[in-house]
């Protein structure tokens, strides 16, 4: 069961309700999946407007939900930001591998096409 939210809480899944088919979902986006490469690099957790999305305020919105409901990300109330991290050791407990597969192959793609 997912964990209950308080209105300054965001519900994520439990690790033994993270989905292959829905991290997979997630990271099938070319937006968040640049989201996730640069929080899979990042030193520490990075807000919402850290990132320099290619989209509107709303749609920006829409896919940190989709990468945080799904489990790829962890977001947590500072203040008034939202920070974002990777769940990278619920990722690789469940799907060992998989992120750094996922993120290897992304580097290659945008060292191919000439993007960051």
């Amino acid at each position: 069961m997912t964990t209950a939210a308080s209105p300054r809480e965001l519900a994520h899944p439990t690790r033994d309700e993270i989905r292959l088919e829905g991290v997979l979902h997630a990271l099938s986006d070319p937006v968040r999946l640049r989201v996730v490469r640069e929080l899979a690099t990042a030193e520490s957790e990075l807000s919402c407007s850290y990132f320099d999305l290619p989209v509107t305020k709303s749609t920006s919105t829409h896919h940190f939900r989709v990468l945080r409901e799904s489990g790829v990300i962890r977001q947590v109330y500072r203040g008034t930001a939202k920070m974002n991290g990777v769940r990278r050791d619920d990722l690789d407990e469940l799907f060992p591998g998989l992120l750094d597969s996922v993120l290897t192959a992304a580097a290659g793609e945008a060292a191919r096409h000439g993007a960051g």
